[in-house]
């Protein structure tokens, strides 16, 4: 397994598959290129309302997403929705823990929506807190 880790979160990624950085995201795809898995990290005011500042933050980020579904990752907690778009199909979650809020996408072509859904969930399943949340 390798390692992602940032001051915020880390996770484990299974052998097949790799990571880059780009600016500010971290793109994350296996050896088959089928789809691609991209994790951005937002630093929260220290007063928001973390529960419901999620949900609200989904709802006019991704109004194309009318379903939301509630999910846990380990310490991280929020929603997921998918959505298609023309050939393409795409999944988000906005999850948060503490200060951290971290806006996650998977996009793949439509004929290949699905194949991938295990792994990410095994990739979003290692997901823990990094060691700068305790200093937010």
């Amino acid at each position: 397994m390798n390692i992602i880790e940032t001051d915020y979160w880390c996770l484990m990624l299974p052998p097949e598959w790799s990571a880059e950085q780009e600016e500010d995201v971290i793109r994350i795809f296996d050896q088959d290129e089928i789809g691609e898995l991209a994790l951005t990290t937002l630093i929260r005011d220290s007063d928001a309302d973390e529960s419901s500042s999620t949900v609200q933050l989904a709802n006019v980020e991704s109004p194309e997403i009318t379903d939301w579904s509630a999910v846990e990752f380990g310490a991280f907690t929020g929603v997921s929705g998918f959505f298609e778009e023309d050939e393409t199909w795409v999944r988000e979650w906005y999850l948060s823990h503490q200060s951290v809020l971290l806006y996650v996408t998977y996009i793949c072509e439509r004929e290949d929506a699905g194949m991938d859904d295990a792994a990410v969930a095994e990739i979003l399943g290692t997901l823990v807190p990094g060691d700068a949340i305790a200093a937010h």
